[in-house]
């Protein structure tokens, strides 16, 4: 296994659907990417490249190789590190409308119990303790920087909103562009991998039980993990995001999106005129 011998990257965006995608491919026996996230062109870097290939032991000749790492469109060094180990890799991009990105991470770190419900403080974009949430929607920033490095060619933008209505029509334009066979699309379809409804311990449960998380690790999958699980669980109930923290989103990615749809010859206006990010996750 070499540098060389990987095919394509799934570089983001964060709560955009990523997974079902990452799973959906996954499911066709002629395409490799392991788990988890490796992170390496942005966080692992350090570890060598070694360390890199090591994550695709058990790929066979032939398949279509692939990672996803969703941080990898946020981080600038990523981009230029792949630009020189993967020159000829295929880089594809899910985009979501950035407001309902940040209040779905912000969901995803409250469910983890790493942060609290005033929102406010996660998601105003004049408090400089949320721009972990916020600037990881800014795709034009980001993406510029790929199509310096990369020809278009190499790049397919695919968009989160078309996965409820178009989800085999998404893949197939995916499948298409990595050369795999066509019209099979139906059988690979994953649903949905993560869900906000989906019942999970109470956030001020989880940071108590947090110390355990070592104990318990090998007994995940269990009968008995399970049904303790399911006596702990409950579907966790989401602070709406208020009008006024919106519309300050929608200011602040105003200019972004405005810039992105010139980027990309497609009219995405839409985003910042849809009410969806009160119930989004």
């Amino acid at each position: 296994m070499k540098m060389k011998d990987i095919d394509f990257l799934i570089i983001g965006a964060t709560k955009s659907a990523t997974t079902w995608l990452q799973r959906s491919l996954q499911a066709d026996p002629k395409v490799f990417m392991p788990d988890p996230e490796l992170h390496f062109f942005s966080r692992e870097y350090n570890r060598g490249e070694d360390w890199y290939l090591v994550r695709f032991e058990g790929r066979k000749r032939g398949q279509v190789t692939g990672e996803k790492s969703n941080s990898y469109l946020e981080d600038a060094q990523a981009a230029a590190r792949i630009s020189r180990s993967l020159p000829n890799a295929k880089l594809i991009v899910q985009l979501r409308n950035p407001v309902d990105r940040a209040y779905s991470d912000y969901c995803m770190l409250y469910r983890r119990g790493e942060v609290g419900r005033d929102i406010e403080r996660y998601l105003d974009p004049a408090n400089s303790q949320g721009m972990r949430f916020i600037e990881a929607g800014e795709y034009y920033n980001q993406l510029q920087i790929y199509y310096q490095m990369f020809s278009a060619e190499q790049i397919l933008i695919t968009f989160y909103e078309a996965i409820n209505t178009e989800s085999e029509r998404q893949l197939e334009t995916v499948r298409s562009f990595l050369d795999l066979e066509p019209g099979q699309s139906g059988r690979f379809l994953q649903s949905k991998v993560k869900d906000k409804t989906t019942p999970t311990l109470e956030p001020k449960l989880r940071r108590v039980l947090s110390p355990l998380k070592p104990l318990v690790a090998p007994m995940r999958g269990s009968l008995a993990f399970e049904k303790v699980r399911g006596v702990l669980a409950s579907e966790i109930r989401y602070r709406p995001i208020p009008e006024h923290i919106r519309d300050s989103l929608v200011d602040y990615y105003s200019n972004d999106v405005e810039k992105l749809s010139r980027l990309l010859g497609r009219d995405l206006s839409g985003w910042l005129r849809n009410p969806s990010a009160s119930t989004a996750a």
